[in-house]
């Protein structure tokens, strides 16, 4: 079955960087996409990257986080600069049109 492991993420000041990673497994991995739900917010996609390497960025992320493949099959990343309070959520990873299976997501606190 379909299957994704998220990793990297943890407690960063104001201002610092996080590089998530996600693994993926059992199925077919296009359009690949990070979501993010932060404390009493829905699910919602926050970066995307096509399989022609286009990406695409909600414009509360835009010019800070940079989605990419990894050089590894069915591997993606999310590089994560001047991170925000308003950052703090759990991440997750899936295609943009999301299989129902999610991961377990990682923590990002962002916090002084």
């Amino acid at each position: 079955q379909v299957q994704f492991v998220e990793s990297g993420g943890g407690l960063v000041q104001p201002g610092g960087s996080l590089r998530l990673s996600c693994a993926a497994s059992g199925g077919t991995f296009l359009t690949l996409a990070w979501y993010r739900e932060a404390p009493g917010q829905l699910r919602d996609w926050i970066a995307r990257i096509s399989a022609a390497g286009t990406t695409l960025y909600k414009d509360s992320v835009k010019g800070r986080f940079t989605i990419s493949r990894g050089s590894a099959k069915d591997t993606w990343y999310l590089q994560m600069d001047n991170l925000h309070v308003e950052d703090t959520a759990v991440y997750y990873c899936n295609t943009y049109v999301p299989y129902s299976s999610w991961g377990q997501g990682t923590q990002v606190t962002v916090s002084s």
